[in-house]
Parts: C-alpha cells; structure tokens; sequence
C-alpha cells in the first residue's frame, strides 16, 4: 500500500510552531557598542508593525551594516518575520543564510526541513524525488544533533528541542519509507509519537497523521507486521475526524482479521486504544494468530459438500495456498461458466483486456487477481482506480502469483430506469 496522506491532517498552518526569538533589545553600553546611525537603524527595524514591514527594515539593516555585532540575531528576526508573511522564497532564502553562521540552528533547520519536504511530496519523477527526500532528512539530521547553544539555558534547549523534534523524526520516516526502509521509518515514526505529549497523538495534526503512518509502515514491511499495524491504525481511527474514519478504519479491521483470521476479540482492540497510545504489556501477544493458509484449506475442503457453492474469496483462498490437487478440484466447479463481477476496481486496461482486484487482499494491495480479456474492444478504455462491473467466463488461473482469467470479458453497463409514462390529463368545460 502507497503511504496514505490525508491533507487535512496536514495543514500548513501551525505546523512549523516557534517562538518569536529572543534578540536583544535596546543595546546597552558595555553590551553591544553601535553608532548613532547603526542604532536608529536597528530600532527602525525592531520597532516596525507588520512581518513585511520588520523583514525589509532588518535587509536594510544588514545592507548598510554586513559586519553588525548583532548579524545572528538580526538573521534570527529576519527568518522569523519571513515566515510569518508565508513566503516560502523568502523564508528559505533566511534559513539559507541563518545555518550559514549557525549551522545548528533549530529554527533555520525546521522550516528548511517542513518546505523542502513539501516540495519533495509533489514531486513526480523517481529519482528526483529520491534525491529531495533524501538532502530533506540530511537537514532532519542535522536537527536532531544540534547542539545546545552557550547563550541559551537548558530549560530553553529542552523545550526547542521537543518542539522541533517531531517535523525531523516524521522527515526521516519519509524518507525512509521511499527507500522501503520500514525498520527505519518506524523507529522514527515511534521515536516521534512517544517522545511528545500524548494530548498531541490525539489532536488534529502531523503528529495524528504519523500514527497512521506508522500503522502503514507496519502493514507494508516485510513481512507484514499485522498486530501493530492493527493497533495504530486503530488508534488514529478512534482520534481521525469523522470524515476520515472511513479512510482509516479499514486498514485496521483487514491487518486485524489477517492475523487473526476474523473480527473476534478486535473489540478489545477498540477499546484499548481509547487510553492507551502503545499496547499495553502483553496485549498484542493474547491474541492467536490464525490458522496457516494449507490448514484452513484442507479443513475448507472437507468441510464443503458443494466446493461450486464457496464464496469467490474463498475459492481465491483456494487457488492461491491449496495443494494443486485441491486447487484445481475448486476451479474445475467453475471452469467454462460465465459469472458477473460487480464494483471491481481497476488495476490496469487495455481496449483488449482488463485487469482488476476482486477480493479484499487485492483491493487493500491494489494488485490484479483477475484478467478480463475482452469479447471486443473497449472504449473508451476504463481509467485505473474506477470501479466497474465485469461479465466473464473462467478459463484458467495461475498460483503463484494468483491471477484468474476470464474469457469472453465485457463491461456491464448499469440499467437504465425505464421510462415514466403519464396517462394524457383530460380537461372537462
């Protein structure tokens, strides 16, 4: 599964949340020695109402004096000024020139890490992508290694320190789930979620959107590890807006019953989720796992008088794990027959064959289990992701992996309500 961004989540506004830094006031003698001029410039700067304003009056300031006593700071007001107008430019082209004289500084290092990754997000090509993501977590790094600066108190450090924490962690997450590093994703996206106040898993936010994230790193390591990816993805369902449960929850419900075999006891999990950010000691380890796929498919066998009769998942479950004997025992009950396959989702299409997933553990993998060929050319060619309902005749499957085709393919297309007639209105006089 392709890691799940739900925008809402992720609003730009408050993301990047720092205080306003502290740079000296009124220089006083014996602190910072500056000419008439280079003061009225200074306090010009300081002294200005808007963002813009403070931001262009600081620029003038550094203009005219390149070599100030105070140029750290000033960077500091520039960078935070910047950034409260949304210029994403100006706010870089800052942080650019901050890290040149403090390269540690947290605040340069967050907001180069919170706009290049949007700027990484969006982008299409591999490789270039790849490269973006990757100079992304070099900054995220250099974050989480900063040192504490002389000026500043450790009370200070420490609340900096957790402040930015999670934009680096969630950073390298990223960029180790596009290098398939789930290990590493998830050592991050774990670091992350435990090292902030609980309150903060649960609220609208990054840090709520990491949770998921983290189920899905789960989901798509290898192999699966279905109990956690159950948990989290619980979890962040439980505290999701409403309007997202619905993108959430099946995730949950389906690495659930995949190690489990079915819902029984999930709502436990449910409940547990509700007061606890991580599984409680021993928790994951009560629920069994289900049985191996050759046991439920000799058991299936010789518990089904009818094998024609088993539900289409069931006759996949068949195919795909079943000794060959008992796999093609199944398809022989459906080879030659024509079905109807409503609401597939498409994988890929040509004009001449369609292929689409059909059972749950194809749609969640967004993989083919079925090929359609077709009776006659399509058109106009259904898009990738539509969902579309399929006529067919079975006509042979492969196991491994598991592909069923179907002959003589055509798009159903839906009824058409038949037409309303009225009896004709007779006018009396």
């Amino acid at each position: 599964m392709n890691k799940v961004v739900l925008a809402s989540l992720l609003a730009v506004a408050g993301a990047v949340t720092l205080a306003s830094p502290t740079v000296a006031q009124q220089p006083a003698a014996g602190q910072v020695q500056m000419s008439a001029d280079e003061y009225a410039a200074y306090n010009n700067a300081k002294t200005q109402t808007t963002p813009a304003a403070q931001a262009a009056a600081f620029e003038a300031y550094l203009k005219a004096y390149p070599n100030s006593a105070v140029k750290n700071e000033v960077l500091n007001q520039i960078l935070f000024a910047d950034s409260q107008t949304g210029d994403e430019a100006a706010t870089l082209n800052a942080a650019d020139r901050l890290l040149a004289v403090e390269p540690g500084n947290l605040r340069a290092l967050t907001f180069e890490v919170y706009y290049r990754r949007l700027d990484a997000d969006k982008l299409t090509d591999a490789t270039a992508k790849a490269t973006a993501l990757d100079a992304v977590a070099g900054y995220a790094q250099k974050g989480l290694d900063a040192p504490k600066p002389a000026a500043m108190s450790d009370a200070d450090f420490a609340q900096l320190k957790g402040a930015t924490m999670p934009t680096f962690e969630s950073a390298i997450a990223d960029d180790d789930l596009a290098k398939k590093d789930n290990a590493g994703a998830e050592k991050a996206l774990k670091t992350e979620i435990d090292g902030v106040p609980v309150a903060q898993t649960q609220a609208v936010g990054p840090v709520l959107q990491d949770v998921y994230t983290l189920a899905q790193a789960y989901y798509t390591s290898t192999p699966p590890d279905y109990l956690n990816c159950a948990w989290y993805a619980s979890r962040a369902a439980y505290f999701a807006p409403a309007a997202y449960k619905a993108n959430i929850q099946p995730l949950a419900t389906y690495c659930y019953k995949k190690y489990h075999g079915d819902a029984t006891g999930y709502d436990a999990m449910e409940t547990s989720v509700q007061t606890n950010l991580d599984p409680p000691a021993g928790f994951l380890a009560g629920i069994k796992p289900a049985p191996k796929p050759e046991d439920i498919v000799s058991n299936l066998i010789a518990t089904t008088p009818d094998l024609a009769a088993l539900a289409v998942s069931d006759k996949e479950f068949v195919l795909q794990y079943g000794k060959q004997a008992d796999a093609d025992k199944v398809f022989d009950t459906v080879k030659g027959k024509a079905s109807e396959f409503p609401d597939v989702t498409v994988i890929s299409a040509t004009a001449d064959a369609i292929q689409v997933a059909v059972s749950d553990d194809a749609v969640q993998g967004k993989t083919a289990d079925f090929t359609f060929n077709m009776t006659k050319p399509v058109t106009p060619v259904p898009a990738v992701g539509s969902k579309i309902t399929l006529d067919g005749t079975y006509a042979s499957y492969t196991q491994s992996p598991l592909m069923i085709t179907m002959s003589d393919g055509s798009i159903v297309l839906p009824k058409k309500a038949a037409p309303v007639h009225h009896a004709p209105v007779h006018h009396t006089h």
